[in-house]
């Protein structure tokens, strides 16, 4: 589905050895640049003429060129798995061997991953499903958990925790009291998943950034600066 705030179809160019896109905006005021999943974005308002934002580059070229640099850094720092028992995958912070379970009430997270599969030997397109499925319903059950006793610690309601793979954010808070959590979250060291739940609990006594909302994270997460560093600086290598 197209986005409804772009005019038309973005064009492609080239700049040195930069390919880019020109895009338009009827919402956008102001020019800028986005390193998109599709590479290079030039935005620019629905009426500002094509040169502008040609120029808008030529000008801004370092910088663009220190974040595709920096994009190519992070991608190779993302590890990659080889989906077979006996491989480790991370779990709360620890690399954790993945062993089969006999029966399903045999799965679960202890000094090993013991996940079942109906599979007598998958293959790793299966067992990487199976694994994943397994993941979300571990996160689900450990996000449920820790939001619920903080928000009984602090004297509020949670009406339902979910857990889903997003692209761009760790967690988010409704106004009606409803958490979700990108459940990859629990593959970081358990305080970093402490921090994103005081965070996305304190929202629902403050559904804003403010200075109040910081010092009620900071009084039951003391660390909450240091952990929030490390969420973004190395959250992109919270995959499976």
């Amino acid at each position: 589905m197209s986005d409804p705030q772009i005019v038309r179809e973005p064009q492609a160019f080239v700049y040195e050895d930069i390919p880019y896109r020109l895009v338009r905006s009827r919402r956008r005021k102001r020019l800028g640049l986005v390193l998109a999943e599709s590479g290079v974005e030039v935005r620019i308002p629905e009426r500002c003429a094509a040169r502008h934002g040609h120029q808008f580059l030529q000008e801004n070229i370092q910088w663009v060129r220190a974040q595709l640099l920096r994009a190519d850094q992070r991608a190779a720092q993302v590890p990659e798995y080889r989906y077979a028992f006996g491989e480790s995958f991370p779990w709360l912070g620890r690399l954790l061997p993945l062993v089969r379970a006999a029966r399903p009430a045999d799965a679960g997270i202890g000094d090993a991953i013991s996940l079942y599969t109906r599979y007598r030997e998958p293959d790793e397109g299966q067992l990487q499903s199976a694994l994943e499925r397994f993941y979300q319903r571990e996160a689900l059950t450990l996000l449920t958990d820790k939001s619920a006793r903080l928000a009984a610690q602090l004297g509020l309601n949670v009406s339902s925790v979910r857990v889903r793979r997003t692209k761009s954010k760790w967690g988010h808070c409704s106004i009606r009291g409803e958490l979700q959590y990108n459940w990859l979250v629990c593959l970081a060291p358990e305080p970093v998943v402490d921090y994103l739940v005081a965070h996305e609990v304190c929202h629902l006594q403050h559904h804003n950034h403010s200075r109040a909302f910081w010092q009620l994270v900071e009084s039951v997460c003391p660390r909450y600066r240091e952990l929030r560093r490390w969420l973004r600086d190395n959250g992109h290598r919270l995959v499976l």
